[in-house]
C-alpha cells in the first residue's frame, strides 16, 4: 500500500467502485448542506428576541424557554413538588427521546 502523498497517480475506478464513490459524495454533499442549515437555524435561534407565534409548538416552547430560564426553573420546580420525583423523571425519560427526534426533523 503506497502513502497517500507519495505523488503516485490513483487507479482509476472500476463502474462499480464509480457508483460507490458517487454515493458517498452525495452523502457528503447533503451532509454539509444540513449541517449547514442547522447552523444558521442556531444562529437565527440565538439571536431571536421573542416567541414566535406562527412557529411550531417545540420552537416556541425552546425559544421560552432560552428568553425565561427563571420561569421554566419555576414550573419545573413546582412541577417537582406537585407530582413527586419519580412521575417526573417518567414523564422526563418519556418528553426528552420525542422533542430531541422532533427537533432533528
Amino acid at each position: 500500500m503506497t502513502p497517500l502523498h507519495s505523488g503516485a497517480p490513483l487507479p482509476v475506478p472500476t463502474p462499480q467502485q464509480q457508483k460507490v464513490l458517487d454515493r458517498i459524495l452525495v452523502q457528503r454533499e447533503r451532509r454539509r448542506a444540513r449541517s449547514a442549515a442547522m447552523r444558521q437555524a442556531h444562529a437565527h435561534a440565538a439571536t431571536q428576541e421573542r416567541v414566535e407565534p406562527d412557529a411550531p409548538l417545540t420552537a416556541r416552547l425552546i425559544t421560552f424557554a432560552r428568553l425565561h430560564p427563571v420561569a421554566v426553573v419555576a414550573v419545573a420546580g413546582v412541577a417537582l413538588a406537585l407530582a413527586g420525583p419519580n412521575r417526573v423523571i417518567r414523564w422526563a425519560g418519556l418528553l426528552v427521546p420525542l422533542l430531541v427526534r422532533m427537533r432533528r426533523g
